[in-house]
């Protein structure tokens, strides 16, 4: 069965509020903005029906900031396109948040890669082909392809991908069941758009050498 991009999985226990006061947002809307240039997050006509794609979040007290659903295909993001996400029980599959918007579809995994690891401070999903084909020759972690997007399932493959040997505080995890998703966390949005800009720039050229 195909995926819809962007429909939200879990039952959501949401109230209309304010972000938390203490949270530094412009690197939320820097990040937002650059994946934005080159097609990381976005909407486009052509792909996954039309439905805008990607999210992005930072960690806040009790919980994180991210983006709201469908917000891919702002020009801009803005404060009144945020969530912030104060809980979630991936057994009984709710989450519970207030802010101006409602939460992505992907909050709960991203806020299983928080509780996790303590050191991540920012974590972004972006959609990006060239990265998601050569995933395996990247040696990127791989999500099992029965993991929907946004489900208890898929926060749990994040659970068991986090501590393998080698990954650290930072990386980039790809989706096998959800079509050119993948997930990268860091301590901090810089470090975390470091990674995702070198794995563009790797899969680039292995699509060069395999291309010639």
């Amino acid at each position: 069965m195909k995926e819809s991009e962007g429909v939200v999985q879990y039952r959501l226990d949401y109230r209309h509020g304010d972000l938390p006061a203490t949270v530094d947002l412009q690197p939320l809307f820097d990040g937002f903005a650059r994946c934005r240039r080159h097609g990381l997050i976005g909407q486009d006509p052509a792909r996954y029906d039309g439905l805008a794609f990607g999210n992005i979040s930072c960690r806040a007290p009790a919980g994180f900031v991210i983006s709201g659903t469908q917000t891919g295909g702002r020009r801009t993001l803005l404060p009144g396109d945020l969530a912030w996400v104060e809980e979630f029980d991936l057994d009984n599959n709710c989450l519970t948040a207030s802010g101006p918007a409602h939460p992505s579809s992907e909050a709960m995994t991203h806020g299983q890669i928080y509780r996790e690891l303590p050191a991540v401070n920012a974590v972004v999903h972006v959609h990006s082909p060239l990265i998601w084909r050569h995933a395996q020759a990247l040696g990127l972690p791989l999500t099992a392809a029965s993991a929907g997007y946004g489900t208890p399932a898929m926060a749990r493959e994040m659970r068991r991908l986090l501590h393998r040997p080698g990954l650290g505080d930072r990386g980039i995890i790809a989706m096998g069941g959800h079509e050119d998703g993948l997930v990268v966390f860091a301590p901090d949005m810089n470090s975390a758009e470091a990674l995702l800009f070198a794995a563009l720039a790797d899969a680039a050229r292995l699509h060069a050498m395999t291309a010639s």
